[in-house]
């Protein structure tokens, strides 16, 4: 049923942010992760909101995130029941975030052939992805300092705490660098897993890397026995008809508030 598999993959969502941070506090209705090593990225220095909506005070949660990320120069509170994000929109609005919603994507549709036209994906390690991340990032983010951009690649690493099983999954071009890259996090014990940040180099968009990338993270859950796989995309953007196209349906909503 979709409203159990959402609940499976909240639950999955928050026990990655937690498993993942250096540390955690507890909050009303959700708790704080931190990294102050990768002090520049808001997904490992955040407030995650993971109760229903009758469990929130969105009232109060604006004081809350200020309390718990008032030493940072940006706040990031992520809402990860539809019903709660939407309640707790307006208060947080007020006190100058912005919103976004997310759409949770299970996939639903047959597990495509390993490859495509750029052939098949593997498992890289960080370093491979090092260059081309960094390239990725200066691109999306052209002014800021090479310190932020760090954090964002370093960050990757971090994540091997996150699941039981962290794949980064890359298509290589024909000079052996990786051109397209994802996440993928599984936990084999409920059998869920995580499609997560995949991106093309600018140079290499529309041959098909991709494509490989997704189609072999795909069959790896498959083979490690994940009946329930998903990512999130924003709503709002058009990778989500990239997504949709592949056998990705949307079965709910999640919410980011963002300051700074």
């Amino acid at each position: 049923m979709p409203g159990s598999e959402l609940q499976q993959i909240n639950t999955f969502l928050a026990a990655f942010a937690r498993r993942q941070a250096a540390r955690s506090a507890e909050l009303p209705g959700g708790f704080a992760v931190y990294d102050d090593a990768l002090a520049h990225s808001r997904a490992n220095n955040q407030v995650v909101i993971d109760a229903p909506v009758g469990e929130v005070d969105p009232v109060a949660l604006p004081a809350i995130a200020e309390q718990a990320l008032g030493h940072l120069p940006h706040r990031l509170v992520s809402v990860l029941d539809d019903a709660a994000g939407r309640a707790c929109a307006e208060p947080l609005i007020r006190a100058g975030y912005t919103h976004s919603t997310y759409l949770v994507m299970l996939h639903t549709g047959p597990v495509p052939p390993v490859g495509g036209s750029a052939g098949p994906a593997e498992e890289v390690d960080l370093d491979a992805l090092r260059i081309p991340l960094t390239r990725r990032w200066r691109g999306f983010l052209p002014t800021v300092e090479d310190e932020v951009l760090r954090h964002l690649v370093d960050r990757r690493e971090v994540r091997r705490r996150g699941a039981d099983a962290v794949h980064f999954i890359g298509s290589r071009a024909a000079d052996g660098e990786v051109a397209s890259w994802a996440d993928l996090y599984v936990d084999p014990t409920t059998g869920t897993a995580q499609i997560e940040d995949l991106m093309t180099s600018e140079t290499h968009l529309g041959q098909g890397h991709a494509d490989a990338v997704l189609s072999t993270a795909l069959r790896l859950a498959v083979d490690q026995g994940c009946a329930t796989r998903f990512l999130t995309a924003d709503a709002t953007d058009w990778p989500r008809h990239w997504y949709e196209r592949r056998g990705f349906s949307v079965i709910g909503h999640a919410h980011g508030f963002e300051r700074g």
